[in-house]
């Protein structure tokens, strides 16, 4: 797959795995999802699932430390700003930091994958699924993945490839 293939996919993904209602319970079934999949595969990451104004879930398991819940700050930061995947982000525009014209603060802005908009039907992007902990690809399938699984849907079709 090509980056260009990799970034219609995404595209897709942020398009088609809408939520219909995000909520507490919501978050706490999504996030509950990503952890026990941590638990089960001895991944070391942290899942944060907000909306713009709160937190609704975090999880951590072993191996991660204050680090993780940084990225995750500052991939929220970015999904919010860019209003897409910061995987997409990383795609299109590369790990460096955005340049000072850009008027984004490296302590507060990261292109690194694992930042998804949570988009509802009507509302549009609301929130967003993070994690942080494995490299940046495996951190978005793994918050593509469970949303897949939360929405009924083959992850296989949604997830991008291997590298």
């Amino acid at each position: 797959m090509t980056t260009h293939d990799d970034i219609a996919l995404i595209k897709r993904q942020e398009l088609e795995l809408a939520l219909p209602r995000l909520d507490e319970d919501v978050a706490f079934s999504i996030g509950s999802s990503v952890r026990a999949r941590a638990l089960v595969e001895g991944l070391s990451l942290v899942v944060d699932i907000c909306t713009w104004d709160r937190r609704l879930f975090f999880a951590a398991t072993g191996g991660t430390g204050p680090d993780n819940a940084e990225w995750v700050r500052r991939k929220i930061n970015s999904v919010r700003r860019f209003q897409r995947a910061s995987y997409r982000l990383v795609l299109e525009r590369g790990e460096a930091p955005l340049p000072p014209q850009a008027g984004v603060d490296p302590v507060d802005y990261v292109f690194a994958g694992g930042g998804f908009p949570l988009r509802v039907p009507g509302a549009g992007i609301i929130g967003c699924l993070t994690i942080s902990g494995l490299p940046g690809r495996e951190d978005h399938n793994v918050g593509v993945a469970a949303l897949c699984e939360h929405l009924g849907l083959e992850r296989a079709s949604y997830a991008l490839a291997a590298q």
